[in-house]
């Protein structure tokens, strides 16, 4: 059964069968009781890149460029460690990396598929330039 960003959303309740869980659990099993009984992991409340990808074809049927562009490059980030995010998150702030050091970072975004996202640090990189807020 295919997928309509219009028809189909909010995907929870009219296409519930569509969202899952990192760990392949169904939304219906997201429950209080599984928490309680131990069945969740913290992983098993994070969106998956599928449904990011769903609801981003959403914002962009509404309209929605720029929401529907940071979806699709969360979805390219979301099997991205943690720890790899959090240092990405710092070097991207104003003075913290060189053009060198964004760029590295660039190459490992497209080392885990996130063509999007590296495309946005070079794009940040040169506005960085730009403005003087690159490190020394």
């Amino acid at each position: 059964m295919g997928f309509d960003p219009v028809g189909d959303y909010p995907l929870g309740s009219r296409r519930p069968d569509l969202v899952q869980t990192p760990s392949g659990l169904a939304l219906e099993e997201v429950t209080l009781e599984s928490a309680r009984r131990g069945a969740l992991s913290a992983a098993d409340l994070r969106a998956t890149p599928a449904t990011l990808r769903r609801q981003a074809s959403v914002a962009r049927a509404a309209g929605r460029a720029q929401l529907a562009d940071s979806l699709e490059r969360a979805a390219e980030l979301a099997t991205v460690p943690d720890g790899e995010l959090l240092e990405i998150y710092t070097a991207l702030r104003p003075g913290r990396s060189t053009a060198a050091q964004l760029e590295q970072w660039a190459v490992r975004l497209e080392g885990w598929g996130a063509q999007r996202t590296a495309a946005f640090v070079r794009e940040a990189t040169a506005a960085y330039g730009e403005r003087g807020l690159l490190g020394a």
